[in-house]
């Protein structure tokens, strides 16, 4: 079973990232044959600072590895070193109806954050089908929201493939239903646009900063809490045992524990699960060399499996 994620390099990853994507993504690289790549190419829409999406390319692959990507069982690699998947987003972009391109909401959210518009833009969930298909995925795993993304790519294959032959698999989506939605430090899911996010591998002096500006009711310390519409506690139990967050729920209910204190708990959490992995950014940022080397295999491993999608693509349309 071949497996395909992908995330873009649009800016520092937080912890909404992690839970959301990094951690389910590396789960895959124990259940098949996976391919998790960043979406430079994609971030182009939204990103128009050459120095900042080389840099935040490079975050993005720091982190992942820090996390415990493993490179002998994921193809880690960038979007533009598989530089085929452009021509067979042309070779596709022939099939696609423009209705269908017209019913995608991601388009139109887009707009409505402020985006300007674009071809890219508009035309991108060509560009995501070809990341899809030219490495023949079977399965592409994404959030409830995000079904419409390989809805669509199916719909583009089944077309190519009933005019021109069965070049493509078919992917089917895995609906990560148990990803948890987490909160940013204002209570509303956390994102860099809503600016309430908390970052990954933040400083301890900035995470700290961010922890202690989390959203809470007035309280008083000694009254009892309800550990169930707390933002504090919605963070901790990502983090926690289960018996941790029982402990403190019941410490919430009987009251005499305040927010700080359970800010201060959440830090504790926080620095036990992130903080080897940041040393270990810590060691890879002073290797680059290995990053890049990783990145060079893993973009030489997809760009074959590619070519010879395109190949086939380009022999069944008349071009080879």
């Amino acid at each position: 079973m071949r497996i395909l994620s992908g995330i873009q390099p649009s800016g520092k990853l937080h912890i909404g990232n992690y839970f959301g994507m990094m951690k389910p993504a590396l789960e895959l690289q124990h259940e098949g044959d996976a391919y998790l790549f960043i979406a430079n190419y994609h971030a182009l829409t939204t990103v128009t600072d050459g120095e900042l999406l080389r840099g935040a390319t490079l975050d993005v692959a720091l982190d992942f590895l820090a996390c415990g990507l493993d490179p002998a069982k994921t193809v880690f690699f960038r979007q533009s070193d598989v530089p085929e998947v452009t021509e067979l987003t042309w070779l596709l972009a022939t099939v696609t109806p423009m209705g269908l391109l017209e019913r995608c909401h991601s388009y139109k959210d887009k707009l409505a954050k402020g985006i300007p518009a674009s071809h890219a833009l508009f035309s991108y969930p060509v560009l995501m089908a070809a990341d899809i298909l030219a490495v023949q995925s079977d399965v592409v795993p994404v959030g409830r929201d995000q079904k419409q993304h390989v809805e669509v790519t199916r719909d583009i294959a089944i077309k190519f493939n009933q005019r021109f032959g069965e070049i493509f698999t078919i992917p089917e989506p895995s609906i990560r239903d148990h990803v948890a939605v987490v909160p940013g430090i204002d209570g509303q899911k956390m994102s860099k646009s809503y600016d309430n996010h908390i970052e990954l591998f933040g400083s301890p002096k900035a995470t700290k900063k961010r922890v202690m500006q989390i959203v809470t009711d007035s309280t008083p310390l000694e009254d009892p809490k309800n550990p169930e519409s707390c933002n504090v506690f919605a963070l901790y139990r990502l983090f926690a045992t289960d018996a941790e967050q029982i402990q403190m729920a019941e410490q919430y209910r009987a009251g005499g524990f305040g927010y700080g204190h359970a800010k201060k708990s959440l830090l504790e959490v926080m620095e036990r699960e992130l903080g080897p992995a940041r040393a270990r950014r810590e060691e890879l940022a002073q290797d680059l060399d290995y990053v890049n080397d990783v990145l060079r295999d893993g973009g030489l491993k997809a760009r074959a499996a590619a070519r010879e999608t395109l190949d086939r693509a380009r022999a069944a349309t008349g071009l080879l």
